[in-house]
Protein backbone atom coordinates (compact mmCIF):
# COMPACT_ATOMS: atom_id res chain seq x y z
CA UNK A 1 0.00 0.00 0.00
CA UNK A 2 2.67 2.12 1.14
CA UNK A 3 4.68 1.67 -2.83
CA UNK A 4 1.69 2.31 -4.40
CA UNK A 5 0.94 5.30 -2.06
CA UNK A 6 4.56 6.52 -2.98
CA UNK A 7 4.03 5.45 -6.84
CA UNK A 8 0.61 8.12 -7.33
CA UNK A 9 3.28 10.82 -5.70
CA UNK A 10 5.94 10.41 -7.33
CA UNK A 11 3.59 10.39 -10.89
CA UNK A 12 1.80 13.86 -9.45
CA UNK A 13 5.09 15.40 -8.50
CA UNK A 14 6.11 14.35 -11.96
CA UNK A 15 2.63 15.98 -13.35
CA UNK A 16 3.32 18.97 -11.69
CA UNK A 17 6.81 19.30 -12.89
CA UNK A 18 5.94 18.83 -16.23
CA UNK A 19 3.24 21.34 -16.09
CA UNK A 20 5.60 23.83 -14.53
CA UNK A 21 8.32 23.09 -17.12
CA UNK A 22 6.11 23.87 -20.06
CA UNK A 23 5.12 27.00 -18.63
CA UNK A 24 8.74 27.92 -17.84
CA UNK A 25 8.81 26.94 -21.30
CA UNK A 26 6.02 29.38 -23.10
CA UNK A 27 7.50 31.97 -20.61
CA UNK A 28 10.72 32.27 -22.29
CA UNK A 29 9.17 31.87 -25.68
CA UNK A 30 7.58 35.07 -24.84
CA UNK A 31 10.14 36.59 -23.28
CA UNK A 32 11.98 36.02 -26.24
CA UNK A 33 9.52 37.66 -28.27
CA UNK A 34 9.65 40.84 -26.34
CA UNK A 35 10.61 44.25 -28.12
CA UNK A 36 12.74 46.04 -25.16
CA UNK A 37 12.40 49.16 -26.69
CA UNK A 38 12.16 50.09 -30.36
CA UNK A 39 14.52 52.58 -31.69
CA UNK A 40 13.62 56.23 -31.53
CA UNK A 41 10.68 55.08 -29.31
CA UNK A 42 8.92 57.42 -26.21
CA UNK A 43 8.30 56.01 -22.86
CA UNK A 44 5.61 53.52 -22.44
CA UNK A 45 4.27 51.53 -19.68
CA UNK A 46 2.89 48.83 -21.70
CA UNK A 47 4.51 45.96 -22.73
CA UNK A 48 4.91 44.93 -26.51
CA UNK A 49 5.64 41.42 -28.20
CA UNK A 50 6.46 40.65 -31.76
CA UNK A 51 8.04 37.74 -33.51
CA UNK A 52 7.16 34.85 -35.78
CA UNK A 53 4.92 31.57 -35.51
CA UNK A 54 5.39 29.03 -37.80
CA UNK A 55 1.70 27.82 -40.10
CA UNK A 56 3.03 25.24 -42.28
CA UNK A 57 6.71 23.47 -41.45
CA UNK A 58 6.88 21.52 -45.12
CA UNK A 59 7.11 24.64 -46.83
CA UNK A 60 8.30 26.90 -44.26
CA UNK A 61 5.59 29.45 -44.10
CA UNK A 62 5.57 31.87 -41.14
CA UNK A 63 3.47 35.39 -39.99
CA UNK A 64 4.47 37.85 -38.61
CA UNK A 65 3.15 39.38 -35.28
CA UNK A 66 2.99 42.52 -33.45
CA UNK A 67 1.14 42.39 -29.89
CA UNK A 68 0.91 45.94 -28.01
CA UNK A 69 -0.95 45.17 -24.48
CA UNK A 70 -3.62 47.08 -23.26
CA UNK A 71 -2.01 50.53 -21.76
CA UNK A 72 -3.54 49.54 -18.08
CA UNK A 73 -5.02 46.48 -16.61
CA UNK A 74 -3.84 44.29 -19.96
CA UNK A 75 -5.05 41.05 -18.10
CA UNK A 76 -8.69 42.57 -17.53
CA UNK A 77 -8.95 43.76 -21.37
CA UNK A 78 -9.85 41.62 -24.14
CA UNK A 79 -7.25 40.93 -27.35
CA UNK A 80 -8.66 41.54 -30.52
CA UNK A 81 -6.93 41.15 -34.02
CA UNK A 82 -6.60 43.28 -36.62
CA UNK A 83 -6.04 42.55 -40.31
CA UNK A 84 -5.26 44.95 -43.47
CA UNK A 85 -6.77 44.07 -46.69
CA UNK A 86 -5.38 44.37 -50.08
CA UNK A 87 -4.70 41.91 -50.92
CA UNK A 88 -1.00 41.90 -49.67
CA UNK A 89 -0.66 44.99 -47.79
CA UNK A 90 0.69 44.78 -44.38
CA UNK A 91 -0.98 45.42 -40.72
CA UNK A 92 2.04 46.78 -39.53
CA UNK A 93 2.38 49.73 -42.12
CA UNK A 94 -1.17 50.76 -41.97
CA UNK A 95 -3.20 49.43 -38.85
CA UNK A 96 -0.34 49.97 -36.79
CA UNK A 97 1.69 53.30 -37.83
CA UNK A 98 -0.69 55.17 -39.79
CA UNK A 99 -4.10 53.65 -37.87
CA UNK A 100 -4.71 52.52 -34.65
CA UNK A 101 -1.67 51.65 -33.18
CA UNK A 102 0.20 53.35 -30.36
CA UNK A 103 3.01 54.92 -32.46
CA UNK A 104 3.44 57.40 -35.38
CA UNK A 105 6.43 57.51 -37.50
CA UNK A 106 8.04 60.88 -37.37
CA UNK A 107 9.05 62.59 -41.04
CA UNK A 108 12.53 61.67 -40.89
CA UNK A 109 11.83 57.85 -39.86
CA UNK A 110 14.47 58.39 -36.75
CA UNK A 111 11.73 58.64 -34.07
CA UNK A 112 8.17 57.48 -33.05
CA UNK A 113 5.61 59.55 -31.25
CA UNK A 114 2.87 58.44 -29.40
CA UNK A 115 -0.90 58.54 -30.87
CA UNK A 116 -3.17 59.55 -28.46
CA UNK A 117 -6.23 57.61 -29.77
CA UNK A 118 -4.67 54.04 -29.89
CA UNK A 119 -6.77 51.37 -29.56
CA UNK A 120 -4.68 49.50 -26.96
CA UNK A 121 -6.48 51.91 -24.15
CA UNK A 122 -9.19 49.47 -24.71
CA UNK A 123 -7.63 46.19 -25.66
CA UNK A 124 -4.54 44.31 -26.40
CA UNK A 125 -3.70 44.64 -29.74
CA UNK A 126 -2.55 42.27 -32.20
CA UNK A 127 -1.11 43.01 -35.40
CA UNK A 128 -0.70 40.19 -38.05
CA UNK A 129 0.87 40.48 -41.68
CA UNK A 130 -0.91 37.93 -43.56
CA UNK A 131 -0.69 35.74 -46.08
CA UNK A 132 2.99 34.90 -46.33
CA UNK A 133 5.01 37.17 -48.47
CA UNK A 134 3.62 40.21 -46.93
CA UNK A 135 5.63 42.60 -45.16
CA UNK A 136 8.05 40.26 -42.75
CA UNK A 137 6.01 37.10 -42.91
CA UNK A 138 7.76 34.91 -45.21
CA UNK A 139 7.45 31.40 -47.16
CA UNK A 140 10.48 29.59 -47.97
CA UNK A 141 8.28 27.64 -51.43
CA UNK A 142 8.68 30.48 -53.99
CA UNK A 143 5.27 28.63 -55.39
CA UNK A 144 3.13 29.61 -52.43
CA UNK A 145 3.40 33.62 -53.93
CA UNK A 146 1.60 32.20 -56.68
CA UNK A 147 -1.56 30.62 -55.60
CA UNK A 148 -2.69 32.44 -52.46
CA UNK A 149 -6.40 32.75 -51.53
CA UNK A 150 -8.82 33.37 -49.78
CA UNK A 151 -8.57 29.72 -47.88
CA UNK A 152 -5.31 29.76 -47.34
CA UNK A 153 -5.16 32.81 -46.09
CA UNK A 154 -8.05 32.00 -43.49
CA UNK A 155 -6.73 28.50 -42.73
CA UNK A 156 -3.24 30.12 -41.76
CA UNK A 157 -4.51 32.49 -39.82
CA UNK A 158 -6.46 30.09 -37.61
CA UNK A 159 -2.94 28.49 -37.10
CA UNK A 160 -0.95 31.13 -36.37
CA UNK A 161 -3.69 32.03 -33.63
CA UNK A 162 -4.08 28.36 -32.11
CA UNK A 163 -0.38 28.65 -32.11
CA UNK A 164 0.17 31.94 -31.08
CA UNK A 165 -2.31 31.23 -27.50
CA UNK A 166 -0.04 28.22 -26.92
CA UNK A 167 2.61 30.72 -26.70
CA UNK A 168 0.77 33.12 -24.84
CA UNK A 169 -1.27 31.12 -22.79
CA UNK A 170 -2.91 34.24 -20.75
CA UNK A 171 -4.82 35.03 -23.48
CA UNK A 172 -6.76 31.79 -24.22
CA UNK A 173 -9.91 32.05 -22.36
CA UNK A 174 -9.59 36.19 -22.62
CA UNK A 175 -12.57 37.43 -24.77
CA UNK A 176 -11.42 38.04 -28.64
CA UNK A 177 -12.25 40.57 -31.26
CA UNK A 178 -11.25 40.62 -35.01
CA UNK A 179 -11.16 43.57 -37.17
CA UNK A 180 -9.80 45.09 -39.76
CA UNK A 181 -10.95 46.96 -43.38
CA UNK A 182 -10.94 47.01 -47.12
CA UNK A 183 -10.19 43.39 -47.84
CA UNK A 184 -10.30 42.46 -44.64
CA UNK A 185 -13.69 42.33 -45.33
CA UNK A 186 -13.20 38.74 -46.86
CA UNK A 187 -10.33 38.25 -44.41
CA UNK A 188 -12.18 38.28 -41.15
CA UNK A 189 -15.34 36.90 -41.36
CA UNK A 190 -14.00 33.68 -43.01
CA UNK A 191 -11.27 33.83 -40.21
CA UNK A 192 -14.39 34.25 -37.96
CA UNK A 193 -16.18 31.35 -39.26
CA UNK A 194 -13.23 29.53 -39.53
CA UNK A 195 -12.38 29.78 -35.50
CA UNK A 196 -16.81 28.87 -35.39
CA UNK A 197 -16.54 25.74 -36.82
CA UNK A 198 -13.04 24.93 -34.69
CA UNK A 199 -14.81 25.54 -31.86
CA UNK A 200 -17.43 23.24 -32.83
CA UNK A 201 -15.14 20.43 -31.69
CA UNK A 202 -15.69 19.99 -28.06
CA UNK A 203 -12.42 17.95 -27.46
CA UNK A 204 -10.28 20.82 -27.22
CA UNK A 205 -10.31 24.55 -25.95
CA UNK A 206 -12.02 26.73 -28.13
CA UNK A 207 -11.41 30.43 -28.94
CA UNK A 208 -13.34 32.71 -27.20
CA UNK A 209 -14.30 34.90 -30.22
CA UNK A 210 -16.90 37.41 -29.47
CA UNK A 211 -17.45 39.35 -32.20
CA UNK A 212 -16.09 40.77 -35.57
CA UNK A 213 -15.88 44.30 -36.90
CA UNK A 214 -14.77 45.47 -40.38
CA UNK A 215 -14.61 48.79 -42.07
CA UNK A 216 -14.80 50.03 -46.34
CA UNK A 217 -15.23 46.41 -46.42
CA UNK A 218 -14.99 44.56 -49.46
CA UNK A 219 -18.25 42.48 -49.59
CA UNK A 220 -19.85 41.52 -52.58
CA UNK A 221 -18.47 41.90 -56.09
CA UNK A 222 -21.99 42.70 -57.70
CA UNK A 223 -23.29 45.30 -55.29
CA UNK A 224 -19.53 46.77 -54.69
CA UNK A 225 -19.32 47.09 -58.50
CA UNK A 226 -22.96 48.84 -58.54
CA UNK A 227 -22.17 50.95 -55.48
CA UNK A 228 -18.85 51.95 -56.24
CA UNK A 229 -19.97 53.45 -59.83
CA UNK A 230 -22.82 54.87 -57.90
CA UNK A 231 -20.55 56.94 -55.62
CA UNK A 232 -18.64 57.89 -58.77
CA UNK A 233 -21.41 59.09 -60.25
CA UNK A 234 -23.37 61.14 -56.63
CA UNK A 235 -19.84 62.50 -56.12
CA UNK A 236 -19.23 63.85 -59.29
CA UNK A 237 -16.58 62.39 -59.96
CA UNK A 238 -17.84 61.18 -63.57
CA UNK A 239 -19.91 62.48 -66.07
CA UNK A 240 -23.64 61.81 -66.88
CA UNK A 241 -22.30 60.01 -69.82
CA UNK A 242 -19.57 57.97 -68.64
CA UNK A 243 -21.96 56.67 -65.94
CA UNK A 244 -24.49 55.12 -68.36
CA UNK A 245 -21.82 54.32 -70.52
CA UNK A 246 -20.19 52.23 -67.17
CA UNK A 247 -23.75 50.71 -66.52
CA UNK A 248 -24.41 49.82 -70.48
CA UNK A 249 -20.88 48.22 -70.84
CA UNK A 250 -19.94 46.69 -67.70
CA UNK A 251 -21.40 43.17 -66.41
CA UNK A 252 -20.84 43.21 -62.57
CA UNK A 253 -22.07 39.53 -62.53
CA UNK A 254 -19.46 37.93 -64.72
CA UNK A 255 -15.81 37.07 -63.58
CA UNK A 256 -14.48 38.28 -66.34
CA UNK A 257 -14.47 42.05 -67.94
CA UNK A 258 -15.88 43.40 -71.82
CA UNK A 259 -12.89 45.59 -73.30
CA UNK A 260 -16.09 47.85 -73.88
CA UNK A 261 -16.37 47.86 -69.81
CA UNK A 262 -12.39 48.38 -69.81
CA UNK A 263 -12.78 51.58 -71.83
CA UNK A 264 -15.80 52.84 -70.13
CA UNK A 265 -13.41 53.06 -67.00
CA UNK A 266 -10.42 53.94 -67.90
CA UNK A 267 -11.94 56.98 -70.22
CA UNK A 268 -13.63 57.97 -66.51
CA UNK A 269 -10.29 57.65 -64.92
CA UNK A 270 -8.05 59.25 -67.66
CA UNK A 271 -10.06 61.52 -68.32
CA UNK A 272 -12.87 62.78 -65.62
CA UNK A 273 -10.72 62.10 -61.92
CA UNK A 274 -8.36 63.89 -62.02
CA UNK A 275 -5.53 63.88 -59.56
CA UNK A 276 -7.67 63.02 -56.27
CA UNK A 277 -6.82 60.68 -53.73
CA UNK A 278 -9.42 57.86 -54.43
CA UNK A 279 -8.94 56.86 -51.19
CA UNK A 280 -10.20 60.21 -49.39
CA UNK A 281 -11.69 62.41 -52.54
CA UNK A 282 -11.42 65.83 -50.34
CA UNK A 283 -7.87 64.98 -49.25
CA UNK A 284 -4.77 66.59 -50.65
CA UNK A 285 -2.46 63.60 -52.01
CA UNK A 286 1.41 63.57 -51.41
CA UNK A 287 3.12 65.66 -53.42
CA UNK A 288 5.92 63.33 -53.71
CA UNK A 289 3.20 60.90 -54.41
CA UNK A 290 1.47 62.36 -57.78
CA UNK A 291 4.59 62.16 -60.39
CA UNK A 292 2.33 59.87 -62.26
CA UNK A 293 -1.01 60.28 -61.66
CA UNK A 294 -2.66 56.94 -63.38
CA UNK A 295 -0.78 54.34 -61.22
CA UNK A 296 -1.76 56.28 -57.82
CA UNK A 297 -4.86 56.05 -58.40
CA UNK A 298 -4.66 52.47 -59.54
CA UNK A 299 -2.78 50.98 -56.46
CA UNK A 300 -5.26 49.47 -54.45
CA UNK A 301 -2.72 47.08 -53.42
CA UNK A 302 -0.34 49.42 -52.85
CA UNK A 303 -2.58 51.55 -51.02
CA UNK A 304 -1.17 54.85 -51.37
CA UNK A 305 -3.17 56.47 -48.46
CA UNK A 306 -2.06 60.28 -49.16
CA UNK A 307 -3.40 63.17 -47.36
CA UNK A 308 -3.17 66.06 -45.24
CA UNK A 309 -6.49 67.08 -42.81
CA UNK A 310 -6.07 68.54 -38.99
CA UNK A 311 -2.57 68.33 -39.33
CA UNK A 312 -2.26 65.03 -40.10
CA UNK A 313 0.68 64.43 -43.01
CA UNK A 314 0.08 63.14 -46.28
CA UNK A 315 3.30 61.34 -46.78
CA UNK A 316 3.31 58.57 -44.16
CA UNK A 317 3.48 55.78 -45.51
CA UNK A 318 6.88 56.85 -47.13
CA UNK A 319 8.21 57.23 -43.38
CA UNK A 320 7.32 53.53 -42.75
CA UNK A 321 8.79 52.08 -45.87
CA UNK A 322 11.70 53.84 -44.24
CA UNK A 323 11.52 52.84 -40.49
CA UNK A 324 10.65 49.17 -41.08
CA UNK A 325 13.91 48.61 -43.34
CA UNK A 326 16.22 49.85 -40.39
CA UNK A 327 18.51 47.11 -39.41
CA UNK A 328 17.92 48.01 -36.03
CA UNK A 329 14.55 48.46 -35.77
CA UNK A 330 14.41 44.72 -37.36
CA UNK A 331 16.47 44.05 -34.97
CA UNK A 332 14.76 44.96 -32.05
CA UNK A 333 11.24 43.95 -33.51
CA UNK A 334 12.90 40.46 -33.80
CA UNK A 335 11.86 40.34 -37.59
CA UNK A 336 14.00 39.59 -40.93
CA UNK A 337 15.62 37.04 -39.26
CA UNK A 338 15.82 34.77 -42.33
CA UNK A 339 17.74 37.32 -44.22
CA UNK A 340 14.37 38.00 -46.57
CA UNK A 341 15.57 39.00 -49.86
CA UNK A 342 13.81 41.85 -50.88
CA UNK A 343 12.89 44.73 -48.97
CA UNK A 344 10.37 45.35 -46.68
CA UNK A 345 7.20 47.35 -48.30
CA UNK A 346 4.21 48.39 -46.91
CA UNK A 347 2.34 46.26 -49.83
CA UNK A 348 3.43 43.52 -52.13
CA UNK A 349 1.91 44.11 -55.38
CA UNK A 350 2.30 46.43 -58.18
CA UNK A 351 -0.73 46.32 -60.67
CA UNK A 352 -0.51 46.89 -64.72
CA UNK A 353 -2.08 50.71 -64.39
CA UNK A 354 -3.54 49.06 -67.21
CA UNK A 355 -4.98 46.28 -66.98
CA UNK A 356 -5.95 46.25 -63.47
CA UNK A 357 -8.75 48.96 -63.37
CA UNK A 358 -10.65 46.58 -61.53
CA UNK A 359 -8.98 46.83 -58.44
CA UNK A 360 -10.54 49.80 -57.78
CA UNK A 361 -13.62 49.07 -59.28
CA UNK A 362 -13.59 46.21 -56.91
CA UNK A 363 -12.08 42.95 -56.59
CA UNK A 364 -14.17 40.42 -59.83
CA UNK A 365 -12.73 37.20 -58.83
CA UNK A 366 -9.20 36.28 -60.72
CA UNK A 367 -8.51 39.98 -61.88
CA UNK A 368 -5.65 39.22 -58.81
CA UNK A 369 -3.49 37.26 -61.44
CA UNK A 370 -0.63 38.14 -63.62
CA UNK A 371 -2.27 40.27 -65.87
CA UNK A 372 -1.92 42.69 -62.98
CA UNK A 373 1.92 42.10 -62.20
CA UNK A 374 4.72 44.66 -62.24
CA UNK A 375 8.17 44.32 -61.83
CA UNK A 376 7.95 44.88 -58.36
CA UNK A 377 5.64 41.95 -57.72
CA UNK A 378 5.95 39.55 -54.98
CA UNK A 379 2.24 37.88 -54.71
CA UNK A 380 1.81 37.21 -58.21
CA UNK A 381 -1.79 35.52 -58.10
CA UNK A 382 -4.40 35.52 -56.42
CA UNK A 383 -6.27 31.99 -55.98
CA UNK A 384 -9.28 32.37 -55.36
CA UNK A 385 -11.91 34.64 -53.65
CA UNK A 386 -15.23 34.43 -52.84
CA UNK A 387 -17.59 36.17 -55.27
CA UNK A 388 -19.75 37.06 -51.96
CA UNK A 389 -19.67 37.23 -48.08
CA UNK A 390 -23.02 37.78 -47.66
CA UNK A 391 -23.48 34.28 -46.88
CA UNK A 392 -20.59 34.53 -44.50
CA UNK A 393 -22.51 36.76 -42.58
CA UNK A 394 -25.42 34.89 -42.42
CA UNK A 395 -23.83 32.19 -40.89
CA UNK A 396 -22.02 34.44 -38.53
CA UNK A 397 -25.35 36.08 -37.27
CA UNK A 398 -26.76 32.59 -36.76
CA UNK A 399 -23.93 31.64 -34.58
CA UNK A 400 -24.90 34.45 -32.51
CA UNK A 401 -21.46 37.08 -32.79
CA UNK A 402 -21.95 40.55 -32.46
CA UNK A 403 -20.99 41.92 -35.95
CA UNK A 404 -20.37 45.66 -36.98
CA UNK A 405 -20.08 47.10 -40.38
CA UNK A 406 -18.61 50.61 -40.63
CA UNK A 407 -17.78 53.11 -43.26
CA UNK A 408 -15.67 56.52 -44.16
CA UNK A 409 -18.16 58.53 -46.26
CA UNK A 410 -15.12 59.87 -48.22
CA UNK A 411 -13.89 56.84 -49.76
CA UNK A 412 -14.28 56.42 -53.62
CA UNK A 413 -12.71 52.79 -53.88
CA UNK A 414 -14.61 50.57 -51.58
CA UNK A 415 -17.19 53.20 -50.70
CA UNK A 416 -20.09 53.48 -48.41
CA UNK A 417 -22.77 53.24 -50.83
CA UNK A 418 -21.00 49.70 -51.93
CA UNK A 419 -21.31 48.40 -48.45
CA UNK A 420 -25.14 49.54 -48.09
CA UNK A 421 -26.15 48.12 -51.40
CA UNK A 422 -24.36 44.83 -50.18
CA UNK A 423 -25.71 44.78 -46.40
CA UNK A 424 -29.08 45.52 -47.82
CA UNK A 425 -29.60 41.90 -49.19
CA UNK A 426 -28.69 40.39 -45.92
CA UNK A 427 -32.59 41.48 -45.30
CA UNK A 428 -32.07 42.05 -42.23
CA UNK A 429 -35.30 43.63 -39.47
CA UNK A 430 -34.28 46.47 -38.26
CA UNK A 431 -34.18 46.89 -34.57
CA UNK A 432 -32.87 50.46 -34.23
CA UNK A 433 -33.83 53.07 -37.29
CA UNK A 434 -31.06 55.01 -38.44
CA UNK A 435 -30.10 58.18 -36.57
CA UNK A 436 -27.13 60.64 -36.37
CA UNK A 437 -24.53 59.95 -34.02
CA UNK A 438 -22.41 62.30 -31.76
CA UNK A 439 -18.90 63.38 -30.38
CA UNK A 440 -18.22 66.89 -29.30
CA UNK A 441 -21.67 68.40 -30.07
CA UNK A 442 -20.58 67.14 -33.66
CA UNK A 443 -22.38 64.36 -36.02
CA UNK A 444 -19.49 61.76 -35.98
CA UNK A 445 -21.89 59.94 -38.48
CA UNK A 446 -24.94 57.76 -38.93
CA UNK A 447 -26.00 54.37 -37.89
CA UNK A 448 -28.71 51.44 -38.17
CA UNK A 449 -29.15 48.65 -36.06
CA UNK A 450 -30.41 45.34 -37.80
CA UNK A 451 -30.89 42.36 -36.06
CA UNK A 452 -27.61 40.47 -36.01
CA UNK A 453 -25.92 43.50 -37.52
CA UNK A 454 -24.97 47.03 -36.64
CA UNK A 455 -24.01 49.41 -39.48
CA UNK A 456 -22.24 53.18 -38.99
CA UNK A 457 -20.76 55.47 -40.85
CA UNK A 458 -17.93 57.60 -39.56
CA UNK A 459 -18.17 61.18 -41.08
CA UNK A 460 -15.51 62.73 -42.70
CA UNK A 461 -13.33 59.44 -43.22
CA UNK A 462 -11.49 57.99 -46.08
CA UNK A 463 -11.01 53.97 -46.49
CA UNK A 464 -8.28 54.23 -43.34
CA UNK A 465 -10.95 55.64 -40.92
CA UNK A 466 -8.58 55.76 -37.58
CA UNK A 467 -6.35 57.84 -39.63
CA UNK A 468 -8.42 61.06 -40.60
CA UNK A 469 -10.83 60.81 -37.69
CA UNK A 470 -8.90 59.36 -35.08
CA UNK A 471 -11.11 60.47 -32.32
CA UNK A 472 -14.62 59.18 -33.94
CA UNK A 473 -12.77 55.90 -34.62
CA UNK A 474 -11.85 55.09 -31.12
CA UNK A 475 -15.66 56.42 -29.82
CA UNK A 476 -16.79 53.63 -32.45
CA UNK A 477 -14.50 50.94 -31.05
CA UNK A 478 -15.40 52.17 -27.40
CA UNK A 479 -18.90 51.23 -28.37
CA UNK A 480 -18.21 47.99 -30.00
CA UNK A 481 -16.69 46.27 -27.25
CA UNK A 482 -18.97 47.64 -24.96
CA UNK A 483 -21.96 46.04 -26.94
CA UNK A 484 -23.42 49.58 -26.75
CA UNK A 485 -25.10 51.84 -29.66
CA UNK A 486 -23.28 55.10 -30.51
CA UNK A 487 -24.45 57.94 -28.28
CA UNK A 488 -27.41 59.96 -30.00
CA UNK A 489 -26.05 63.32 -28.13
Amino acid sequence: MAAQMTLMLLSFLSFLVSIYGTMALKKEQQEMDRILELPGQPPVSFSQFSGYVPVNEDHGRALFYWLTEATSSPEKKPLVLWLNGGPGCSSVAYGASEEIGPFRISKTASSLYLNKHSWNREANILFLESPAGVGFSYTNTSSDLKDSGDKRTAQDALIFLLRWMSRFPQYKDRDFYLSGESYAGHYVPQLALKIAEYNKGASHPIINLKGIMVGNAVTDNYYDNLGTVSYWWSHSIISDRTYKSILKSCNFSSEKSSQKCDDAVNYAMNHEFGNIDQYSIYAPACKASTANNTVKLLRLKNSLIHRKISGYDPCTENYAEKYYNRPDVQKAMHANSTAIPYKWTACRMTPNPLKCWLLVVAYIPLTFSFICGGSDVLIRNWKDTEFSILPTYKKLIAAGLRIWVFSGDTDSVVPVTATRFSLNHLNLKIKTKWYPWYLGGQVGGWTEVYRGLTFATIRGAGHEIPLLQPQRALVLFQSFLAGKALPRS
